[in-house]
């Protein structure tokens, strides 16, 4: 299931979608935000082509190279700090609690734009994708009993750590970040579509998570992010497959269609 989805080129906004979630847990932004240059155009362009590079071998690299990625990813998070304010203690960026909101988002945050985009997938089968995203909880260091493993579980999860969740008021808010979106020169020509792209991501958020983002949260904004992920996927839908897909996302496919035969 997660090779199906994985590929759809529509999954970028997903991509964009977690790292607003992530951004709503104190702990995991504020690590983020003290150890890395945000607006700094060479270092997060760097972190972000990195952070691409992870999800892409973790997605579709063999084991080889699934250990490797997280064996280095582990030992980034264990030798980084941050102050939390809120307790005055220092916590390193591999603190459990962080790690799992970071994970559920993602996960959550994939298969929400999935299914509202029209990536048909049947009630199993969102159970199924979520499931096996355990095993991407391994790679940074998690125990996957100690991750959601089904849609009702993820669901539960959430809610329950609603209560302590809030953006800290120190982080940029990415919505005015995106309007000066921090790109290397020769990528400036694709600066006017950041702004799109975040109003599109916050749009897809849950109403409460908005909220804690300061933006409007209403029915009519739901269905203008579900209505435009489904008029985006349909037109992306219409370029050949060979062009629509990447290499590791076509060997997938063909990978999971060989299989079902």
């Amino acid at each position: 299931m997660t090779w199906r989805v994985m590929g759809e080129p529509i999954l970028l906004v997903g991509g964009f979608r977690a790292l607003l979630m992530q951004g709503l847990h104190p702990r995991a932004m504020r690590g983020v935000a003290q150890n890395s240059a945000l607006m700094d155009p060479a270092e997060a362009w760097s972190r972000f082509l990195r952070t691409t590079e992870f999800v892409r071998v973790r997605t579709y690299g063999t084991s080889a190279e699934v250990a490797k990625a997280g064996a280095r990813v582990r030992k980034i998070h264990s030798s980084l700090t941050a102050f939390d304010p809120d307790t005055g203690e220092r916590f390193r960026l591999d603190d459990p609690d962080a790690l799992r909101w970071v994970h559920v988002g993602e996960v959550d945050s994939y298969l929400s734009v999935a299914r509202r985009a029209g990536v048909g997938l049947t009630d199993a089968e969102a159970d199924r994708f979520v499931a096996e995203w355990r095993r991407a909880a391994e790679v940074v260091g998690l125990r996957p009993d100690d991750v959601p493993g089904s849609v009702g579980e993820m669901r539960d999860y959430m809610q329950a750590c609603r209560p302590g969740l809030y953006f800290a008021p120190e982080a940029p808010h990415p919505l005015r970040q995106s309007l000066n979106a921090p790109l290397p020169v020769y990528l400036l020509p694709l600066k006017p579509v950041f702004p799109m792209l975040a109003l599109l991501a916050f749009a897809t958020l849950p109403r409460w998570a908005r909220r804690l983002y300061g933006l409007p949260a209403t029915p009519v904004g739901d269905l203008w992010a579900t209505a435009t992920l489904k008029a985006l996927h349909a037109g992306i839908g219409l370029v050949p497959a060979p062009v629509r897909y990447g290499p590791d996302a076509r060997r997938a496919r063909r990978a999971v269609e060989g299989h079902a035969a």
